[in-house]
């Protein structure tokens, strides 16, 4: 594992114009400590201390050309840290992502802790089937295979790269046997489901198109345009999900849907309109955004 090495002065030495860049790129020190506690054979509390400067040789995964170059990447080209170190946390998973999956927010955590919350009330949707559409890295999918194990959990995502990287992480996590994955598009791929699903969760695109461009660098550049851009108003896949998910929902069946602030009203709007739906709310996040909206079928 630990393939590569270097002397703890040459570290150090590096370490300290590294910081220096950061600081001057406005970025934090604890993703430089971060980059050397997941490369090197160093622990975090060395890294935090400085105290390595006179070992004769640090171990790690890369040589210290490739640490410089993966810095580099971060604070000039804006690379996503999740990206460089190939891996993010979200909820109690490790999970592999590369610039094919959106990198999981820490805000889209709740959509998992809304369904459970659901479902004391409707304890018959804890099994059944379970939908992720527009499944990514996983993520949802992953962590509602271990929220509701009597449930079996279908993931759909259009990118076939993608659906790679979620299939990876099921194996990673002993979660294969509980998910069937689907390249597709929405509920294209489970039309011999109707009437069956229990919840049906989604994180889909929702940025107006011209709202992409303006966003943070490591967003804008970095992350798979096709699961940030929602169309001209950013409803676009919102919609398509409202109008044919009744379909899919059996009685009282669940939709989540996480949304950009500001778009409650109008999505509320949209889940009446269809006069399909009961029990239609949203909820924030932590941030007290209005970040999902909730319904049931009637």
């Amino acid at each position: 594992m630990f393939e590569q090495e270097f002397s703890g002065c040459d570290l150090f030495s590096w370490y300290k114009e590294a910081k220096a860049i950061a600081l001057n790129k406005a970025i934090s020190i604890g993703e430089l400590n971060y980059i050397l506690e997941e490369f090197t054979a160093l622990d975090s509390l060395s890294i935090r201390l400085q105290n390595y400067q006179h070992r004769e040789k640090i171990l790690s995964k890369k040589t210290l050309l490739e640490l410089k170059e993966i810095w580099k990447l971060r604070t000039e080209k804006k690379h996503p840290i999740q990206y460089l170190i190939g891996k993010c946390y979200w909820r109690d998973l490790e999970l592999k992502v590369t610039p094919d999956v959106l990198i999981p927010r820490p805000e889209t955590e709740l959509i998992i802790d809304i369904a459970l919350q659901v479902t004391q009330d409707f304890p018959m949707l804890k099994t059944g089937h379970w939908a992720d559409l527009g499944t990514g890295s996983g993520a949802i999918a992953l962590s509602l295979a271990k929220t509701f194990p009597q449930a079996h959990i279908h993931a759909i995502d259009k990118s076939p790269n993608a659906l790679s990287i979620a299939k990876e992480n099921a194996h990673n996590l002993g979660l294969k046997e509980k998910i069937t994955f689907y390249n597709g598009s929405w509920f294209q791929p489970l039309s011999r489901l109707k009437n069956s699903f229990s919840g049906i969760l989604s994180n889909p695109p929702y940025i107006p198109s011209d709202i992409v461009p303006t966003l943070q660098a490591e967003v804008a550049n970095h992350e798979p345009k096709s699961a940030l851009d929602g169309g001209k108003d950013g409803l676009q896949d919102i919609k398509t999900i409202i109008n044919q998910a009744p379909e899919y929902l059996q009685k009282n069946g669940l939709l989540i849907i996480e949304i950009m602030a500001g778009q409650s009203p109008e999505v509320c709007k949209i889940l009446e309109s269809t006069h399909q739906y009961h029990s239609i709310k949203s909820h924030s996040d932590f941030a007290q955004i209005q970040r999902f909206v909730i319904a049931q079928k009637h």
